[in-house]
């Protein structure tokens, strides 16, 4: 597709998280939302890094058919963000209860830890190849020394219990967090300055001014 095609077609968030939609909407991002299909389990021998980068891919990948039945073609936007433990590979998902958001807390506390979200930008269109940017970024997130007391009690509000690694950046976890290396946007779940800057570099699209065509017609509808 070239340029002016793409800045024609609808943008297709593959993403559940409402946090990736917030970050795209704050930058004047139209587009649609469709959760994709995609198992999020890690294959054996698999770094954090591949992890995540195939996680992003698929994502994407499991939207293709549909977005192009119901469009013709669009731009699909797909990520995802893994939370390593301190001093090594551990990747730390969602709390399955509240004494797991409470040890994962701990396990962070008074250290730094490192966030990985991969993005994948998958240009399709009927009757014409893929093109496509798939990326990983990283930042470093050094957590304050946190008392029984800040973990027992953030953990009662319930945020945690729905986020990988037990905090939300962007939400009262941020009172826990000391210092971060590297892009804040990409901890909460989307590296903005990145996408953006690879939108425009790779594909010619101009910052600032990509809006999508949200209110584009779907081919499955009358």
């Amino acid at each position: 597709m070239s340029k002016d095609d793409l800045l024609a077609v609808p943008i297709v968030l593959a993403s559940s998280s409402p946090r990736r939609s917030d970050l795209l909407k704050q930058m004047g991002l139209e587009f649609f939302v469709e959760s994709p299909q995609v198992e999020e389990v890690r294959k054996k021998g698999e770094s954090p890094r591949e992890m995540v980068r195939r996680l992003a891919h698929e994502k994407a990948l499991s939207l293709e058919e549909e977005s192009l039945r119901r469009f013709g073609a669009a731009l699909i936007i797909a990520a995802d963000t893994i939370v390593i433990a301190p001093g090594g590979d551990r990747v730390l998902g969602k709390p399955k209860s509240v004494s797991d958001a409470k040890k994962m807390l701990g396990l962070l506390s008074g250290k730094t830890h490192t966030v990985y979200t991969a993005y994948c930008v998958l240009a399709v269109s009927r009757g014409q190849a893929r093109r496509r940017i798939l990326r990983v970024v990283s930042s470093r997130v050094r957590i304050r020394e946190l008392s029984r007391a800040d973990i027992v009690n953030y953990v009662a509000t319930g945020e945690p219990m729905d986020k990988a690694g037990s905090y939300a950046a962007q939400g009262l976890g941020m009172a826990l967090i000391e210092s971060i290396s590297g892009s804040y946007t990409n901890v909460v779940g989307l590296p903005v300055s990145h996408l953006l800057g690879d939108l425009e570099t790779q594909f010619g699209l101009p910052l600032f001014a990509l809006k999508g065509n949200a209110k584009a017609k779907r081919l499955d509808q009358p």
